[in-house]
């Protein structure tokens, strides 16, 4: 799209020409359609397309996986208080090997991961998610944040396993940043 600025595979951000991506609509003043977020709305609709697929067939086909990333006290985000606590801004749950109960609606997603050995159902928004990345593939897309503000960086997870090995005992949580090019 020539109209787009920043729109493309493999890192898929939309920012109209002359925005700013920290306010999208600052350089867009005369614009009384709110492109930003329309865009932000289609792009987090990929994602529960995505996951609905997932749902519906059982599982993840080949080597696909996903890092999703989102604002742990965001409205609608429902996950155990020892998570909030351990996660007070932000996460990031791994969609793996061990993922169950993978419900999706309209406006979020429900799924069962393992933490430290403990089965846990969390339950998130669409609105919530911050990014989402499927390293299979090198897809990612970046959200931006609905409190207006940056993103902080966040501790990594004590997860069950490193990411870097298979996972075969549950460990679902990774801190990633997805800012950096590698």
């Amino acid at each position: 799209m020539q109209s787009m600025k920043d729109c493309r595979h493999p890192s898929l951000t939309a920012t109209p020409i002359g925005a700013s991506k920290a306010g999208m609509t600052t350089g867009v003043a005369d614009s009384l359609i709110p492109y930003d977020e329309i865009v932000q709305e289609a792009l987090r609709a990929v994602v529960g397309r995505v996951l609905n697929s997932i749902a519906e067939s059982g599982g993840l086909p080949g080597e696909h996986h996903f890092y999703i990333t989102f604002k742990t006290q965001a409205a609608g985000v429902d996950i155990p208080k020892r998570l909030i606590e351990r996660f007070p801004d932000e996460m990031t749950i791994v969609i793996q090997h061990r993922f169950w109960d993978l419900k999706v609606t309209d406006k979020g997603f429900s799924v069962g991961l393992s933490f430290n050995q403990v089965p846990s159902t969390l339950v998130i928004p669409f609105a919530a998610i911050t990014g989402f990345h499927d390293p299979a593939v090198n897809f990612e897309l970046r959200f931006q944040a609905n409190d207006d503000g940056d993103v902080e960086p966040h501790e990594p997870a004590d997860n069950d396993e490193p990411i870097a090995k298979p996972v075969e005992d549950g460990s679902n949580v990774v801190a990633v940043d997805f800012k950096r090019k590698k």
